[in-house]
C-alpha cells in the first residue's frame, strides 16, 4: 500500500475469525440501483475523482452519519488521497464496477475521506485497522457501525475478494448482530485504552538519547545509509537528532551516518535530478527506484534537514540539494497568492514514474553525442536501464558512486538537464493536488524562513512570508484556523497539527526577518491551541477538537509517523516561547508532555524521535540570544549572519533597534553599550555579561551541556 506498516498493536481473535469466513465465502449482490453521487459538490481533488463512480458515496459528516443511523446500515469507509498510487488502482478497478457499487448502495453508507483534509478521521480509524490487522496503509478500508465504532478494517483488496467481504459482512450485519457487536466492543474499548497516558515516572535525561543513539546506528545501513533494508523512507526526523547528539557528543559516527544518508539519497533516483525534491519513498535499499509522488511535507522536512546538515559540514553538495527542493517547490508547488501546494502524483497516463523516466533510445535521440555518453557516465543509463515502464526497459537517473557532485554543475551537464527538462515538460505531467493544508504550509514556510538564515537568498524569505499571509488572509477567521483552501473554498476544523507546525513556522519566520507581527500571531495560536485541544486533567494535546469532528471520543498521538508528531512539535514550540516570553505555563506544559510520553519513549525512543528533539533542547542549556542594535549596521549584520548560519538548535534568536517597545520580554530593559550592536546570551533568563564581540558571543552561545555516549 501507499505507507506500508509493520508495527502490530493488537490481534483480535473474534475479528480475525470473521475475516477468514469473510474471505471464504462466494459473492452475492442485490441488484442496482441509480446512483447519485455528492462528492460532485466537494472541493477536495481526492473527493472529486470519485465524484462519477457509481457509488451512492457521501463526504464525511453528519449528513452521512444520520443516514447510516435512519437506515440502520453500516458504514463503508474509505480513506485516501488524490496522489496515492492504489488509492487510484481501487478505484478503477472496484469503485468504477457496477457489481460492487450495487453491493455498496444496496447495503451500506458509503462514506469518502481524504485523509489529508480530515487527518483526524484518518488518525482514528488507522489506528484501529492496526489493531484488528497489525499493519496499514491507503487506501483504508473500514466497515463500522452507526456509532462509528468499526468492526472490520484493511487496507487494499481485489475487487473479488472485496465483494466476499461486503457480502459476508452484511450478512453478519443483519444475521450476527451480537457478533458485530461484541468485536465493536473490543475495539473501542483497546482505542480507548490506548488514549491513556505514562504516569510520569520515568526519569527523562540524556540517557534515553544514548538508547535512541544505540538503536539507530545499530539499525544504519553503512553501505546505502537509511536506516533497515527495504523499502526506505527518508529519515529527517532521525537525522535531526543524531546531528544534536553528535554536537552535545562530539561523536564522529552520528555525524557519518547523517554525512552517508543524505549523500545517498541525493545521488540516487529518489531525488529528481532534474526538476528538484524528493519523492516519497525507495522501493529498494539503494533509494534507486522511487514511489515516484512528492509531497509537500517531504520537502519540508528533507530541505531543512540538508540546510542543517550544510550548517555543520559546509558540505557544497548539501546547499545544492537544499537548493534544488526549495527551488522546484517555489516553481511547481507555489500558488500565485503564495500558498504551497500539497503533492503531485506518482502516475501519469495511466503509468507510475512515466513523467520521470527515459529509455535509452529517447536519450540517444535528444542528446548530443558528447552529452549521451556523460549522461552513461554520471547517471549509469544503458539500454537495460534500471526500470521497467510497461514491460520496456527505462533509465531513472542516479548519480553514480564514483562521480563528483559538482560534476552537475559542468557546461555539458547543464545542456544536457537543460535538453530533457524542455522534452520532460512536453508529457502529460503527474496530476497536481493544489489544496493549501495549513499544517504542510506551516512547514514549509518554515524551511523556506531556515533557508534564508542559512543561504541568505531573498527569495525564500519571500515564499515563506507570502505563505504566512496567505494564511492569515485565508485560513484565519475569528482567532481560529481552518484545515484547507481549494478554489476560493476554506474547509475544516483545523486540528493539532496545524497549529503545531505553523507556530513552529512563525517562530522561524521570526528568527529570519524579526517582524514581531510573526511571533506576536505565534502567541496568540499557542493560546487558542492551548484552548482547543489541552487536556487539563491528564495533560498533553487531543489532536482534534471536543466538537464538530463527529468521530466516538478523542485521541491524542506521540508517535511519529511520516510527519513530526505534533504533541511533539508543541513541546519544542512551549520551549521556544518559554524563552522569548519567560511565561511559566509553557515550559510547565512541555514537561507535562515529556510526563505523558516518557514511558514509552524510555522503551522504544525510535518511535517518538521529535519527542527527543524536544527533549534535547530541555536537556541542553538552550540559549534566550536578544541582540540589540542598530539597524544599518555591518556589526550587527555580521553577529546576526554568525547567528543564523551557525549550527545553534537549541536558542531562540531575537533581535530589536535600540529605543523600540518589544512585546518580547526576553528584549525587555536590553540596551546597547555606547551604541554598538550588544548581545544578551543568557539561560533561564539569566545573563552573561554582554558583549559586542564576535567571537565571545560565538563561545557563549557554543556553550553546551555536554554528555558522553559510552
Amino acid at each position: 500500500m501507499d505507507r506500508p506498516t509493520t508495527r502490530k498493536f493488537l490481534i483480535l481473535p473474534a475479528l480475525v475469525c470473521l475475516s477468514l469466513a469473510v474471505l471464504s465465502q462466494d459473492t452475492a449482490y442485490a441488484g442496482a440501483k441509480k446512483p447519485y453521487n455528492r462528492l460532485v459538490h466537494e472541493k477536495s481533488p481526492y473527493l472529486l475523482q470519485h465524484a462519477h463512480n457509481p457509488i451512492h458515496w457521501y463526504a464525511w459528516g453528519e449528513e452521512a452519519l444520520d443516514a447510516a443511523k435512519a437506515q440502520n446500515k453500516p458504514i463503508f469507509l474509505s480513506i485516501g488521497y488524490s496522489t496515492c498510487h492504489w488509492c487510484h488502482v481501487l478505484e478503477k478497478e472496484s469503485f468504477e464496477n457496477q457489481e460492487v457499487a450495487d453491493l455498496l448502495n444496496e447495503g451500506y453508507i458509503s462514506i469518502k475521506v481524504d485523509r489529508e483534509e480530515n487527518p483526524d478521521v484518518d488518525q482514528f480509524y488507522m489506528q484501529a485497522v492496526q489493531a484488528m490487522t497489525g499493519s496499514g496503509g491507503w487506501p483504508m478500508t473500514v466497515v463500522m457501525s452507526p456509532d462509528r465504532i468499526p468492526f472490520f478494517g484493511g487496507t487494499y483488496f481485489p475487487r473479488v475478494q472485496l465483494m466476499r467481504i461486503l457480502t459476508v459482512l452484511r450478512s453478519a450485519w443483519e444475521n450476527e448482530p451480537e457478533k458485530i457487536k461484541a468485536i465493536g466492543k473490543n475495539i473501542g474499548k483497546f482505542l480507548e485504552a490506548s488514549n491513556n497516558i505514562s504516569s510520569g515516572s520515568s526519569i527523562l535525561d540524556e540517557s534515553v538519547l544514548k538508547t535512541f543513539y544505540k538503536m539507530a546506528t545499530h539499525n544504519f545501513d553503512p553501505l546505502y545509509g537509511g536506516f533497515g533494508a527495504s523499502l526506505k523512507f527518508p529519515p529527517p526526523m532521525k537525522l535531526a537528532l543524531l546531528l544534536r547528539i553528535a554536537q552535545r557528543t562530539g561523536d564522529k559516527k552520528a555525524l557519518a551516518v547523517v554525512d552517508s544518508t543524505l549523500k545517498n539519497m541525493a545521488r540516487g533516483g529518489i531525488y529528481d535530478h532534474l526538476g528538484g525534491g524528493f519523492h516519497r519513498y525507495s522501493t529498494d535499499r539503494f533509494w534507486g527506484v522511487p514511489h515516484f509522488e512528492k509531497m509537500l511535507y517531504n520537502q519540508a522536512s528533507l530541505s531543512m534537514i540538508y540546510l542543517e546538515a550544510f550548517q555543520v559540514t559546509n558540505t557544497p553538495m548539501f546547499e545544492s540539494v537544499a537548493r534544488g527542493v526549495l527551488d522546484y517547490v517555489l516553481r511547481d508547488m507555489t500558488g500565485p497568492d503564495g500558498g504551497f501546494y500539497s503533492a503531485e502524483d506518482a502516475d501519469s497516463e495511466g503509468e507510475e514514474g512515466v513523467f520521470y523516466v527515459w529509455s535509452n533510445d529517447e536519450l540517444e535521440k535528444i542528446l548530443s553525442k558528447k552529452e549521451y555518453e556523460l549522461a552513461r557516465k554520471i547517471y549509469g543509463v544503458s539500454v537495460k536501464g534500471n526500470f521497467s515502464e510497461s514491460g520496456k526497459a527505462a533509465n531513472i537517473l542516479q548519480l553514480q558512486n564514483d562521480v563528483p557532485w559538482d560534476i552537475k554543475t559542468g557546461a555539458v551537464a547543464q545542456s544536457l538537464h537543460k535538453k530533457l527538462l524542455l522534452v520532460r515538460e512536453k508529457r502529460v505531467r503527474p496530476f497536481k493536488d493544489d489544496k493549501v493544508l495549513t499544517a504542510w504550509n506551516g512547514l514549509m514556510l518554515g524551511s523556506m524562513a531556515k533557508a534564508y538564515q542559512v543561504l541568505g537568498d531573498p527569495k525564500y524569505l519571500s515564499a515563506a512570508q507570502n505563505s504566512a499571509r496567505f494564511i492569515k488572509n485565508k485560513l484565519y477567521r475569528d482567532g481560529k484556523l481552518a484545515r484547507r483552501f481549494r478554489a476560493g473554498d476554506v474547509k475544516g476544523q483545523a486540528t493539532l497539527d496545524d497549529y503545531a507546525y505553523l507556530v513552529q513556522g512563525l517562530v522561524a519566520l521570526y528568527e529570519a526577518d524579526f517582524d514581531e507581527k510573526w511571533i506576536v500571531w505565534a502567541i496568540k495560536l499557542q493560546a487558542k491551541q492551548d484552548e482547543l485541544f489541552w487536556d487539563a486533567d491528564a495533560g498533553a494535546y487531543f489532536f482534534a477538537e471536543e466538537k464538530g469532528n463527529f468521530l466516538p471520543f478523542r485521541k491524542k498521538s506521540f508517535g511519529d509517523n511520516a510527519r513530526p508528531n505534533s504533541n511533539a512539535v508543541a513541546a519544542l514550540n512551549l520551549l521556544n516561547l518559554y524563552n522569548f516570553t519567560f511565561d511559566k505555563n509553557y515550559s510547565d506544559k512541555a514537561r507535562k508532555i515529556f510526563a505523558a510520553v516518557g514511558e514509552s519513549m524510555v522503551k522504544y525512543p525510535l518511535g517518538y524521535t521529535q519527542t527527543l528533539i524536544a527533549l534535547d533542547f530541555y536537556l541542553d542549556r538552550a540559549k534566550e540570544i536578544a541582540v540589540v542594535g542598530p539597524i544599518k549596521s555591518p556589526q550587527k549584520d555580521a553577529i546576526i549572519k554568525m547567528l543564523q548560519t551557525r549550527f545553534i538548535p537549541n536558542k531562540s534568536l531575537a533581535y530589536s533597534p535600540p529605543g523600540r517597545v518589544s512585546a518580547l520580554p526576553v528584549l525587555a530593559n536590553k540596551v546597547t553599550a555606547e551604541g554598538l550592536t550588544t548581545v544578551y546570551v543568557c539561560e533561564n533568563n539569566i545573563c552573561k555579561y554582554p558583549t559586542g564581540d564576535i567571537a565571545k558571543i560565538q563561545e557563549l552561545v557554543n556553550d553546551n551541556k555536554r554528555y558522553k555516549l559510552n
